[in-house]
């Protein structure tokens, strides 16, 4: 990490100049390695070891549960960890800046964790330590995140936005090809994901600018003020709240239709090689999230609007719902896939941009920002016991499909008040 800065880049100056090519590659390579470490785990690698620790005489309803429960306790944490992280990143006064340290930390924390995972014989083992990779998940995001607000004008936050959404889609796909296509086993797995998170985050922390906090700077700190913090009036501050309602429902929506399709394919399409047809879905996927993120995206910052393109990306990932509730064929599925990549690619990279254009404070965007990655990363762990408990005891597959897609319509719509951003 380099300790020197350049004096034109101060912690709270709104950022007017924009960010260089190889700022955005490390940018793009750090999200590439952390949803590569994250994704695999969640599509792959954990379900399919929740699978075999699964009693004998179970059926697979209880590994579905035991899943979502496990999910759920990790979303938990991450309503903690994420706020947490960004109000400590916001104060912290390192020579190497205020984000830097987090993004190390929290790299090392949750590679540690994903190590320690694939030795895991117990569920409550599993648990333990996939909470701890979230956590460290979170340590990671939260700063990494903050400094699209430290550095990017707002006329090029679309476009670094994509730059998250773009790899999240292709780190799915390379971590499921090395598994699969290396035979990978689930310790082996579980470490060579925690090597390349560690291995593609460093070029971030040696290429970025991280502006040092002076400590007389530094916002006042107690206990009681930071988690008074955590809460933003969406009274006050409406606009914030929301892009945070809008959010939250749209990335359950998005996260029901996706974090099951293992057992979808599975137990709801009876396919023979469910780890195969996921990595078939997942192609489909990453080629059409890759170009609606990077395209939509620079789109929506040429033009100046955001809410357009929330709503038009919603509307794609209902229909791609439906589909897979209404019409259970593996064919269908594969066209589902590509339309739930073209409109989650969207939302990715626009809403990432309206986020950090209604956050209320400069001196607090890391816990600001902390508070609004909560729905991207809670409803990702919640929504597997969610969409547990629709498919064991309510209405199958089919019923959770029509759910995402009621859920996600109507989170398309919660964004409509937003009156600061067009």
């Amino acid at each position: 990490m380099t300790a020197t800065t350049p004096a034109a880049v101060k912690p709270f100056d709104e950022p007017d100049r924009r960010v260089a090519g190889r700022w955005i590659a490390g940018f793009a390579i750090a999200w590439l390695g952390i949803w590569m470490a994250q994704l695999t785990p969640v599509q792959l690698l954990l379900p399919a070891q929740v699978d075999r620790i699964r009693p004998p005489g179970d059926d697979w309803t209880a590994s579905v549960l035991n899943f979502g429960l496990i999910s759920g306790i990790a979303g938990a944490c991450a309503l903690i960890a994420y706020p947490l992280a960004g109000a400590l990143s916001d104060r912290t006064t390192s020579r190497f800046g205020r984000r830097k340290p987090w993004i190390l930390g929290g790299a090392v924390v949750f590679a540690g964790a994903l190590v320690a995972l694939g030795v895991q014989t117990t569920m409550v083992g599993v648990g333990v330590f996939w909470s701890l990779a979230i956590i460290g998940f979170c340590l990671l995001t939260a700063a990494l995140t903050a400094t699209i607000s430290d550095r990017v004008p707002v006329n090029q936050r679309g476009l670094i936005s994509g730059w998250i959404s773009a790899p999240q889609a292709v780190g799915l796909v390379l971590g499921l090809v090395l598994v699969e296509s290396l035979m990978l086993g689930q310790l082996l797995g579980y470490v060579v994901m925690a090597v390349i998170l560690i291995a593609l985050v460093i070029p971030f922390l040696v290429l970025a600018q991280d502006a040092a906090l002076a400590p007389e700077d530094r916002p006042p700190f107690t206990w009681r003020a930071l988690a008074a913090g955590f809460w933003i009036s969406p009274r006050k501050y409406p606009d914030f709240g929301w892009t945070l309602l809008s959010r939250i429902l749209v990335n359950i929506g998005n996260a029901l239709g996706t974090t099951l399709l293992f057992y979808f394919l599975a137990f709801g399409l009876n396919r023979k090689d469910p780890e195969g047809d996921l990595l078939i879905l997942s192609l489909v996927y990453v080629v059409f999230i890759v170009a609606s993120s990077l395209v939509l995206g620079r789109w929506s910052d040429r033009i100046g609007r955001r809410k357009p393109f929330v709503m038009i990306s919603a509307g794609f990932q209902a229909v791609a719902a439906l589909l897979l509730g209404l019409v259970p064929d593996f064919s269908i599925a594969v066209l589902g896939g590509a339309l739930l990549g073209i409109g989650y690619g969207a939302f990715l990279s626009v809403d990432q941009a309206l986020a950090t254009q209604v956050l209320p404070h400069a001196a607090s965007r890391g816990k600001d920002l902390g508070v609004m990655n909560i729905a991207t990363t809670v409803p990702q762990a919640v929504a597997p016991l969610l969409g547990a408990w629709i498919v064991a005891a309510v209405a199958g597959f089919p019923g959770l499909f029509v759910v995402s897609a009621i859920v996600t319509v109507i989170g398309a719509l919660t964004v409509l008040p937003v009156k600061g951003v067009k």
